[in-house]
């Protein structure tokens, strides 16, 4: 295990009517807040009215940011960091997923920047000083609720690039379960699918000796193989819906990626996908991850992938590793399609010709991975075996 600093500074308000937290919260840091959120979901569910009668009670002034994409785009961001500017905001309280939190982690850092917010994304310019952001939940997938980094589009360039920085941790974040219990089965099942991939790349990892987190990790995935199914088939089940609720922000809050080397291979590449195809990142992740992991099974890397089949499948142990990894592995692909998600990139609109594109875009900045060093031509093997 490697040496590391912890540090996980987002206050967390879990379960049910937590919202009432919400003004103290607030004027922790001000009296003005920008809102923002994406397609307009909250105002069908009734979490926008609680917001507002909550602002209005208690005289905090607001001012609204909506549309924010399910791939954020940086003219959004743009438009956030006016915004911020003009009304002098104190705080900037993200309602949504991780793509609405995300944008606004950029938005918070933009607003003392006189530049582009892209060049976070292109390492031209790092966050120095950034906005207070709180968070109030709606889709168990990103944990960004309790992290620093996020992932930004830029939809002139076709390209979606991730920036990071300590001072876009959000200050609070409220997570109630019951806010997540009005979403399709779609946005369920792609969630999860992001939650564990979040542990897959950093489960994956050549690390020796790092048994405790290695177990949690297997945990988290665990249980979004339990709740998944019962959430999709009961969407107002406030435990299951508590458990993937809870493994998302433990999925992506540091925990389990301290001591060891992480991969990120399979985001990298689908961010490729998104960013052309403008496809859920769930679904990019889950098709392609079967076939990363096909790809990086050997002799050298097997003992990983039997302790993923014991300890997550169940798979009993027998003496030809390989079959257990390659179990494990089809396990995998049969419970994301079980959820209803795509198998395949030709399902969800990929063309064959952008492939050789994407995987030249995908390591344009190097090599990518870490569990195995993915060139050019390794990341369009798997694009092709996804396809």
């Amino acid at each position: 295990m490697l040496n590391f600093n912890y540090s996980i500074p987002t206050e967390i308000y879990f379960g049910k009517d937590q919202i009432k937290k919400l003004s103290s919260c607030v004027k922790k840091f001000g009296n003005t807040v920008l809102l923002a959120y994406g397609g307009g979901s909250i105002k069908k569910n009734g979490i926008y009215d609680e917001i507002i009668n909550i602002f209005n009670s208690q005289n905090i002034k607001y001012v609204e940011l909506s549309g924010i994409e399910p791939n954020p785009r940086v003219t959004s961001v743009i438009k956030g960091v006016n915004l911020c500017k003009e009304h002098n905001v104190d705080l900037i309280l993200a309602v949504g997923g991780g793509s609405v939190i995300d944008c606004c982690k950029a938005i918070a850092g933009g607003v003392f920047y006189e530049g582009n917010p892209w060049d976070f994304c292109l390492r031209k310019a790092v966050i120095k000083k950034a906005v207070p952001i709180g968070t109030i939940l709606t889709l168990s997938a990103t944990g960004s609720e309790m992290n620093g980094n996020a992932v930004i589009t830029n939809w002139d360039t076709q390209e979606k690039l991730s920036f990071g920085s300590p001072y876009v941790k959000p200050k609070f974040s409220i997570l109630d379960p019951t806010y997540t219990m009005t979403l399709p089965e779609k946005q369920t099942a792609a969630g999860t699918a992001d939650i564990m991939s979040h542990v897959f790349e950093q489960y994956f990892s050549n690390t020796e000796e790092t048994y405790i987190t290695d177990r949690i990790s297997e945990g988290i995935l665990k249980t979004c193989i339990h709740y998944a199914p019962i959430v999709i088939k009961e969407p107002e089940n406030y435990d299951a819906r508590a458990n993937l609720m809870w493994s998302s922000s433990l999925a992506l809050n540091e925990l389990i990626s301290y001591g060891k080397v992480t991969d990120w291979a399979t985001h990298a590449m689908e961010h490729e996908l998104s960013a052309i195809f403008d496809i859920t990142h769930g679904v990019g992740l889950a098709i392609l991850t079967p076939h990363w992991m096909e790809y990086v099974l050997s002799q050298s890397n097997v003992n990983k992938f039997v302790d993923y089949a014991r300890y997550v499948w169940e798979i009993p142990e027998i003496e030809d590793k390989m079959s257990m990894a390659k179990s494990a592995i089809e396990k995998t692909k049969e419970f994301f399609i079980s959820l209803g998600i795509p198998s395949t990139l030709k399902e969800v609109g990929i063309t064959e010709d952008k492939l050789e594109e994407m995987a030249e875009k995908a390591v344009k900045r190097g090599a990518i991975g870490n569990f195995k060093k993915l060139e050019k031509e390794d990341v369009l093997n798997i694009f092709k075996a996804s396809f």
